[in-house]
């Protein structure tokens, strides 16, 4: 019990974290102070009363960057971790209902993919592309892909050998139907704890893109790419790119902290009640 009520407090406070970010990141346009490429005052100003996270290396409002970058951060990871849960888990459920070949050819084919570095394979498409946001999601897309058409795939061959889905097959029904009315409902739970480990992981993935060249592009904010604008401060003892650093591991924390709560209510459901 007392662990329950732990992680329950717990994910209380990455949820309340989350919402806040998120609400920023939404109303952005209407609660920054400034512009988000406006220049208001000197280069890295400190703290004060008029800019309350000081200023970037190039005299913008660090606050108004932050919550522009919180906007793009989520968007761009969020739709990417979307889409690759619905290629990705869509076949997977494919594989392990059709069985035979369909499932031997794209577990292999998933393999080949997987076996590549992430981080080496997006560079190397980016680099040879326009590196614009839809670019940007649809590689993060395909990559994380592999992910879950692994996880999915491995929940998908537990159930579809119970006998609801065989009772289905000798209905008749087609794979539609078993996939996303017998398959789907029973392997939501895992599926929803792994979407938020996939969002932190892309939240991380596009931070590191960002950081090298190749994620969000100026004059646009994200906070990988804040950390990398203003890195050479650190060497002066100026904390700018500390913050963005910050609330990337904030962020992934509080998503670790809900998600930590959805994975013991779920077990502790299925252990009963001991």
């Amino acid at each position: 019990m007392n662990s329950l009520r732990k992680s329950g407090r717990g994910a209380r406070i990455g949820a309340t974290i989350l919402t806040l970010m998120l609400l920023g990141a939404v109303f952005a346009p209407w609660i920054a102070p400034y512009g988000e490429n406006e220049i208001v005052g000197e280069t890295w100003a400190p703290i004060s009363s008029e800019f309350w996270l000081g200023t970037d290396q190039l005299g913008r409002d660090f606050l108004s960057r932050m919550l522009y970058g919180a906007r793009a951060t989520f968007f761009v990871a969020g739709l990417a971790t979307l889409l690759s849960f619905s290629f990705g888990s869509l076949l997977g459920f494919a594989a392990a209902t059709l069985k035979g070949w369909t499932d031997q050819a794209l577990s292999r084919f998933n393999d080949l993919m997987m076996s590549i570095p992430t981080l080496i394979f997006a560079l190397v498409v980016l680099s040879t592309l326009d590196v614009t946001v839809m670019n940007l999601i649809l590689v993060m897309a395909l990559l994380d892909s592999t992910r879950v058409f692994r996880l999915s795939r491995a929940v998908a061959v537990d159930i579809a050998v119970n006998d609801y889905v065989e009772a289905a097959r000798l209905r008749g029904e087609g794979t539609p139907w078993i996939i996303f009315a017998e398959v789907l409902p029973n392997a939501l739970s895992p599926l929803m704890a792994e979407l938020g480990l996939r969002f932190a992981f892309a939240v991380l993935f596009l931070s590191s893109l960002s950081f090298l060249g190749l994620g969000i592009q100026p004059p646009h904010a994200d906070w990988g790419s804040m950390v990398r604008e203003n890195s050479l401060g650190i060497g002066f003892g100026i904390p700018a790119a500390l913050l963005p650093a910050g609330a990337i591991a904030l962020l992934t924390i509080s998503v670790n902290l809900v998600v930590d709560s959805l994975l013991n209510r779920t077990s502790s459901l299925k252990g009963g009640r001991d």
